[in-house]
Order: C-alpha cells, then structure tokens, then sequence
C-alpha cells in the first residue's frame, strides 16, 4: 500500500474513531440527565441559575430560605431540587415565590442537579446551595464579583465558593483571620487545612457550637461584613472542599460531561468529582476571602446541631 493511500485509511480510522467517541458520549450525558421527574417551570429563562438541594431539613427552612429570598436579586432564577421525593412544604414555597420546582423519582443529588441545570437552558452562570446553608448579604452580587476577580488573576478557577466556618477549609480560615489557632488546639485539636470524618470539625458537636454559639467567633452577618470591608482576594483550596455552596459556569459542567451520577443515592459524588475534576484540570476551586456564609453540620454533629437551632432560632435568622 502505498504512502497516500496509508495516510488516507488513517484518516479515515481516526474520523471513524471521533464519531465513535461523539456517539459514546453523547449516550452517556443523555443518560446523566435521565430519569423520572415531576417539573414546575416558572423560569425566566435567565443567565444565572441557583439550585437548591432541599426536602430533608424542613426545621430550618424558616431561616434558610427566609435568608435567600431576602438576599436573592431579581437577575437569578431558582429552581429548587427535592432528590428521591416529593415535598408539599417545598412546593408552597416555591409556588408563594414564583421559582422552579423539581422532584427526582430516584435520590440520586449527581442525577437531580444534572437534570436541573439541562432545564434551563439558558443559564450559564449557576450558584448551588445545600438546605442547611444560610447566606449572607449581598452573598450572589459578591459571589459573581470574586467569580470574575479570580478569572483575572494568575489562575483559572473552576469554581468560587465562600468561607464557611463548619467545613474542613473554612474553619482553619476563621482560625487564622480571628487569631485563635492556640485557643481552638488547646480546646480541641491542632486546627489544619484538612477535611474528613477524622477532624473534629466533621465529627464533634462542640466544635459545631464552638462557631455557632457566638462566644469567640461572632456570628456570620458580622464576620461577613467584616470581611467584605478587607481588599478583594481569594485563595486556591488545595484540600477536597464540602460544596455546600458554591457557583460555577455552565462550561465546566459540559466539560465534565455533567457529574457522574453512579449507582444507588451515590451521596458525595458529585463532591469527589467536582473535586477530582477541578484539580485534574487545573481549575482549581477558589475561597473568597471576602465572603462569610453558614453552614449548620456535618452528619455526625446533626442530631446536637439540631436541637440547637430549634433552641436558638433567632441566631440563624
């Protein structure tokens, strides 16, 4: 076979190749976004989208969603995601604010957020929120405005997210702007940029109270104040990070191919992808330095975190 006619079967091997490839994936997105549902469309058809993961933590929607319908501005539709069922609390809500509502057969959060960001097409700006977050003022004009900061500056940030105080990044943050690295060691452990069930920042409830109660560390409408008046910054997190709130560009999700939606509930997933992806990728998520918002606990501080807040409900407020 001669060189022109070798060179031509190769081409046409690897055209053959592309197309294959184009087929699989286009059968695997469309299988990340299918799924039984139940849809109520009040979108606008806006660029910016918050999704909500909501329905399994209804005591705290009074301060939740009371926060992000005070702070949410006009630009932004939500849609708010109840995973594996149907919630009537959730759609008074929605209904009462004019947002999206969509409930998943299967409790599956990777396939759920999936199919929400698919139905609305036209957003390509999205904020997502877990139900046991409680913003702070200003939380998405500023969440934008760090997005855009971050773009300019020497990396190429896959995702902004704020500092939370409950979360294995957040709280080593606090620690350090607050001066009470020797106090919190002295109480609990030695503080380090590290996540997992192991730290006390996942595991124990005085740790939880130790940011809630307002003892040493003030409560997050002033420490985000407080650092919303310090000059514009934010910093690379180098750990895998808890996405309890967080905004990304639709872009990044195409070039994922969407989260991967795995077997069973697969909780945590589309964490660990997100994660893997970002740093794979070198697109890194990125903490304002500027922003403050709540985050309630973590599993194994829920039941104390709980009867906390029912106690305590106007700290959250």
């Amino acid at each position: 076979m001669g060189i022109k006619a070798l060179l031509k079967k190769n081409k046409m091997i690897v055209s053959l190749y592309e197309k294959y490839k184009e087929r699989r994936l286009s059968k695997q997105r469309k299988k990340r976004i299918s799924g039984k549902r139940f849809f109520v469309n009040r979108q606008k058809s806006l660029d910016k989208l918050c999704i909500i993961l909501a329905g399994y933590k209804e005591f705290l929607y009074s301060s939740v969603f009371g926060r992000i319908i005070k702070y949410l501005p006009d630009d932004i539709d939500v849609c708010v995601i109840t995973s594996g069922k149907r919630s009537d609390i959730v759609e008074k809500i929605c209904e009462e604010q004019n947002w999206s509502y969509l409930s998943t057969k299967r409790n599956n959060v990777s396939l759920a957020q999936n199919i929400a960001i698919s139905l609305h097409p036209n957003a390509e700006y999205i904020y997502k929120l877990d139900e046991d977050i409680f913003i702070t003022e200003n939380y998405f004009e500023n969440m934008m405005r760090a997005y855009k900061h971050a773009t300019g500056g020497d990396y190429a940030p896959g995702v902004i997210a704020p500092i939370l105080p409950i979360n294995g990044y957040g709280h080593m943050r606090i620690l350090e702007k607050l001066n009470l690295i020797e106090l919190y060691a002295e109480k609990f452990e030695k503080p380090k940029y590290l996540a997992g069930p192991s730290r006390q920042i996942e595991n124990n409830s005085e740790v939880a109270d130790f940011f809630w109660n307002g003892e040493y560390v003030p409560n997050i409408d002033e420490l985000n104040k407080r650092f919303a008046s310090e000059p514009i910054s934010e910093r690379p997190c180098a750990i895998r990070f808890s996405i309890g709130a967080i905004m990304f560009e639709r872009s990044l999700w195409d070039e994922m191919n969407y989260f991967i939606v795995g077997k069973g509930n697969a909780m945590g997933l589309d964490e660990e992808y997100l994660c893997q992806y970002c740093m794979i990728n070198s697109r890194p998520i990125m903490v304002s330095e500027n922003i403050v918002v709540g985050h309630l606990s973590f599993g194994l501080q829920n039941n104390y975190m709980r009867d906390y807040y029912l106690k305590n409900e106007d700290k959250f407020r």
